[in-house]
């Protein structure tokens, strides 16, 4: 067992959580993932998420380097501007432009993370502190972790650079580790420290575990015991301070609901700040790796039971503007979660194998996430409503918030706290990154079903490359070609939304047969040498998810679907986010505007979801930018009625219980979310005589 020194020991003991220190055999082996992602650059995208890449590649994210003070005049770099003392700006950009430059085979990108990696890596201090910062009053632990994500990911994607990362990153933890046991230096605040008065990294310890035990694992060279007891102290730091997520999934202790002010429970900020959140998902099963306690392991699966079923939006992220709060669509939900949500429930899904998690991830990448995100890429919202008939600066929406601003709603350069300018571009490249996965069997299975390609070597040097085609999730049929040096077994995973009437064809079939998945929702298709074609046809039809006061959304595959609200759309100049001024022209491009939307068509509508038909034009053909309103092809249409809704903090109430109607039942157009700029996805249910919904059906 780790002896813990008597001094923390004891500080344990004042604290009351000595309990919780990991007592485990150091050494020991990690536990393994049910399914192993692959080495960044083995998979490629293709057709409509190629387009959204490249999208983003050619806008905010891939142009920051260029113009945006936060990165282009990062102090990271030499520079002399960040946005708070944790110091993170740039590393989160770095975090999420590696995967898109690999996961691209982007030239321009790539040079873009290299000029960053050479800097960082070159100016390491003689100490093997990374980053500028010279003072202990200012050297936070945080935001290296954000870097060492991204130098876990460049080191996997280019191995002319993994050694010199390598060396870096063994320099940098033998540092961490000196802090740390000296009274947890770098991560807790003492005396006159700036870095982290507020206690993000302590919410975030086992952020580190990620890159550490990657390396821990893929080259631990002489310093194991040292990596091991690293991670230790970045959990045993957070328990003092009082930030242990195994104390928050816990019946009786998670807040169901929360109201500032209202809500009796007392619960440190860390825990109800949505995007810590988000991380902290991933808190249980980092520390499982290590103790190996499956005890752990189930928490984790009771923490997304809790999640899904207070505080998860109908889009799939976490509703929390910025804490949690309840399931009422008129808070706001920050983009930075949906982006850290598609990494952490990637994750726990590696390792829990429940389908049903798969489908979690889909749900916020085909929605949260692009849906606060400007189709051409370069703006972006920081709160999103699932009820939001307008984008403007809210006359009183702040009132209705926590730590978040009345422009939060707008499409914007950074129409709030800069964290999600430079942090929404890791949504997609990892989404990329983990869509193929091998798995336990020494195979390889499709988990995530856009459009893409990998190629890779499996055991006893089978080289197999697999390209999966289709227009998924707009179209519901897959098509695969497969090229294998050897035998092997090839999985689709089968959405759990999917029916039974659900069937594939080939290889080696000419008429098609039921799907056959098994307990976690894998198609095994046997894959011989040589050249191998096989198509899956997907079949499902709309679903009705009730939720409470008798209001609904509805969804037709892995898609939510809003009410297209037709709107004017204004640019005016991008603002800065915690005055509201124009910024500068020299920390914005031509492309840097705010947008304002009104609307010019009906938002306050009740629906009746026994009357939905599904409209579509060719699904063969996906529309360049897809997410925008009338792109996507496939479309419902649901009866519906006009009603008198109440705003409250110029905003749309809560849905109305008992709605009062204007007018007569119609046929309204509804799009998939993510299209729909402005949109009304929750919305109250009632009882209507039968409406033509085919009245205005779209050209096929």
């Amino acid at each position: 067992m780790r002896l813990l020194g008597i001094a923390t020991f004891l500080v344990g003991l004042a604290f009351g959580q000595a309990q919780h220190v990991l007592q485990v055999d150091r050494g020991s082996s990690l536990v393994q993932p049910v399914y192993r992602p692959l080495s960044l650059g083995s998979t490629s995208p293709l057709g409509w998420l190629r387009d959204q890449l490249e999208l983003e590649a050619n806008g905010l994210a891939g142009n920051m380097f260029d113009f945006y003070r936060f990165v282009h005049n990062s102090k990271w770099i030499g520079g002399t501007t960040e946005y708070s003392i944790l110091d993170e700006a740039s590393p989160y950009w770095f975090n999420g432009l590696v995967p898109l430059a690999f996961g691209l085979n982007d030239t321009r990108i790539k040079g873009q993370v290299q000029y960053y990696l050479d800097y960082v890596l070159d100016h390491q201090q003689d100490d093997g502190w990374l980053g500028f910062e010279t003072t202990h009053q200012t050297r936070g632990l945080w935001a290296r972790c954000l870097l060492l994500l991204g130098l876990m990911q460049y080191a996997e994607a280019d191995s002319t650079q993994t050694e010199r990362i390598v060396d870096s990153m063994h320099r940098y933890v033998e540092l961490a580790h000196s802090m740390l046991r000296d009274n947890y230096t770098g991560l807790l605040v003492h005396g006159d420290d700036v870095f982290d008065t507020a206690g993000f990294g302590v919410g975030r310890t086992h952020e580190y575990h990620i890159p550490l035990q990657w390396l821990y694992e893929k080259y631990p060279r002489n310093n194991s015991e040292l990596i091991w007891e690293t991670m230790e102290l970045m959990i045993e730091g957070g328990v003092l301070w009082g930030a242990d997520w195994r104390t928050f999934f816990v019946d009786g202790v998670y807040p169901t609901v929360y109201q500032d002010g209202v809500t009796p429970w007392n619960l440190s900020w860390v825990f109800l700040h949505g995007v810590n959140y988000a991380e902290g998902l991933r808190y249980p099963l980092a520390v499982y790796r290590m103790t190996h306690d499956e005890k752990l392991k189930e928490q984790t699966r009771f923490a997304t039971d809790l999640l899904a079923k207070y505080h998860k939006s109908l889009a799939g992220t976490i509703i929390a503007d910025e804490y949690i709060s309840d399931l009422n669509p008129n808070r706001g939900a920050e983009l930075c979660i949906a982006a850290e949500m598609i990494f952490s429930m990637t994750w726990i899904y590696q390792y829990l194998a429940d389908n049903d998690l798969a489908d979690w991830v889909e749900l916020v990448a085909f929605n949260a996430l692009p849906a606060s995100i400007s189709s051409d890429w370069y703006s972006h919202q920081y709160v999103q409503q699932e009820n939001q008939p307008w984008s403007r600066n809210l006359t009183e929406g702040s009132a209705m918030w926590t730590d978040v601003n009345s422009y939060s709603t707008v499409f914007g350069l950074e129409p709030n706290y800069p964290c999600c300018t430079v942090n929404h571009p890791q949504g997609y490249p990892k989404f990329l990154a983990n869509s193929f996965v091998s798995t336990e069997d020494g195979g390889l299975a499709h988990v995530y079903l856009s459009p893409g390609t990998v190629s890779t070597i499996l055991e006893d040097d089978n080289s197999v490359t697999i390209s999966a085609t289709g227009t998924y999730p707009f179209g519901l049929n897959l098509s695969y070609q497969v090229s294998a040096s050897s035998p092997f077994s090839f999985y689709v995973r089968i959405p759990t939304w999917a029916s039974n009437a659900s069937k594939m064809t080939g290889p080696g079939e000419s008429s098609s047969q039921p799907i056959t998945p098994s307990s976690t929702g894998l198609q095994e298709v046997k894959i011989a040498a040589g050249e191998s074609t096989f198509t899956v046809e997907l079949d499902t039809q709309p679903r009705v998810e009730m939720r409470a006061n008798n209001t609904a959304g509805v969804y037709y595959g892995a898609l939510l679907y809003s009410l297209a609200i037709e709107y004017n759309d204004t640019e005016t100049p991008a603002r800065q986010y915690n005055t509201q001024a124009v910024l500068p022209t020299n920390t914005t491009d031509s492309h840097s505007h705010d947008h304002i939307m009104v609307p010019t068509s009906l938002w306050n509508i009740a629906i009746d979801p026994s009357q939905i038909e599904v409209v579509q034009k060719n699904v063969s053909t996906i529309p360049n930018p897809v997410w925008s309103l009338g792109a996507p092809p496939v479309e419902l249409r649901i009866a519906a009625i006009e009603i008198e809704w109440p705003l409250l903090y110029d905003s749309p109430d809560i849905p109305p219980l008992n709605p009062v109607t204007k007018g007569k039942p119609f046929s309204a157009r509804f799009v998939p979310y993510a299209s729909a700029k402005l949109h009304m996805a929750h919305l109250p249910v009632l009882s209507l005589p039968e409406v033509d919904l085919l009245e205005d059906k779209i050209s096929e």
